[in-house]
């Protein structure tokens, strides 16, 4: 089996479709059955899990989204036809999807659908949402996107859960309590914090909820604990900014902007706890990864959220701001809790792994495979 995957539209491996990717593909091995190409931009060569030697095919083309978008409606089935692919996969979904799937596809969907179709224009939606009806699979990452995708009319057998995984190599409980700061390169950071990580990007990720949060706790318990704040500026950065100034405690509040990912676990390790009021997240892999760490892991109840997270969370209201505080407190005070939640989180975490979702992943392109030629025979 060849399997051909576009690394098109996931920013070079920077996205978290791209991390993905990645994450998953090393976890693919070559061998006489299975033999996996990407193919994209000549930028990507040397950036999807290098140390598997995978091939990587060059797909030359005028950096812009239109360039992209008419490559893959109209020749993306035939170039994947003449690399010989038995089966492509498609991570960066609405702009990089061909119109149909005359060689296999199988998608990718780690995304609130609802929230994707809302900020396309009415072309873009119906090219979408017919590219979802004619994929032969679509690999989601959630229950909560699969019942997105019964709405949209789309077959429930065509959607196959496959939970994100965590690189347990990184993310495990590291006891970081020497000193007052926790040294990141390029961050020192005052301890003790609580940390949320998440891009600026629209009202749905509940930074200014947040930060009124944190002023209430720090009037209510006067304890002299921070907020940071990790993640790169998006559109809703502006708003976030001047709800952070308006804070008594914008000293206390710490934004980092990008913040590199393979310093994560060392943040969530030092932090008091992760407080995660994001209420679009259709993956949840954020809350798994600092549940894998030890810390104490509060959240919303929206979205995938308490799907991935069980019952080994904190849950709030995110558009409650006394509950938000009050899990805060609960977290900084009461530390019997925070020992007994943090062993269930770490148990839970272990159920998550990038060797099991690249193994049901495998399994999916495999059967699908079988199942067009079988077809093929029945027509011949």
């Amino acid at each position: 089996m060849k399997v051909g995957i576009d690394t098109f539209g996931c920013n070079h491996g920077q996205s978290g479709i791209g991390s993905y990717i990645d994450s998953i593909s090393r976890n693919f091995k070559n061998s006489d059955s299975l033999k996996v190409e990407f193919f994209g931009a000549e930028i990507d060569r040397y950036t999807y899990a290098p140390d598997n030697n995978f091939a990587f095919t060059a797909v030359t083309l005028p950096e812009t989204l239109s360039a992209n978008r008419v490559w893959h409606i109209f020749r993306c089935n035939r170039f994947a036809a003449k690399q010989k692919y038995d089966v492509v996969i498609y991570p960066a979904v609405v702009n990089y999807l061909p119109y149909t799937f005359r060689v296999p596809g199988v998608i990718i969907l780690n995304d609130i659908v609802s929230e994707t179709l809302a900020k396309l224009k009415f072309f873009d939606r119906f090219r979408f949402r017919h590219a979802l009806k004619k994929a032969d699979k679509i690999i989601v990452a959630s229950q909560f996107i699969k019942k997105e995708l019964k709405k949209l009319g789309i077959k429930q057998d065509k959607i196959v859960i496959v939970h994100c995984g965590i690189d347990h190599s990184l993310f495990y409980p590291q006891n970081i309590t020497d000193g007052e700061t926790v040294d990141i390169k390029p961050f020192s950071i005052q301890k003790p914090y609580f940390v949320y990580a998440s891009k600026m990007s629209s009202p749905q990720k509940k930074h200014c909820e947040l930060v009124r949060a944190f002023t209430e706790f720090k009037k209510r318990t006067g304890l002299p604990h921070r907020l940071v704040l990790a993640g790169s500026e998006g559109e809703y950065a502006a708003e976030v900014q001047k709800a952070v100034f308006d804070s008594p405690y914008a000293q206390d509040i710490f934004m980092t902007g990008y913040f590199p990912p393979e310093s994560m676990p060392s943040l969530y390790s030092g932090s008091e706890g992760c407080v995660f009021p994001s209420v679009n997240e259709g993956c949840g892999m954020p809350i798994l990864e600092a549940m894998a760490t030890g810390v104490p892991v509060a959240c919303s109840k929206s979205g995938s959220l308490s799907e991935m997270a069980g019952n080994n969370v904190i849950f709030f209201d995110s558009n409650n701001i006394e509950e938000i505080a009050d899990a805060m407190e609960k977290m900084a005070t009461n530390k019997t809790f925070v020992e007994k939640i943090s062993k269930d989180q770490i148990a839970w975490a272990k159920r998550f792994s990038w060797e099991k979702a690249a193994e049901e992943i495998l399994q999916v392109l495999t059967q699908v495979v079988e199942k067009r030629g079988k077809k093929r025979k029945s027509k011949t």
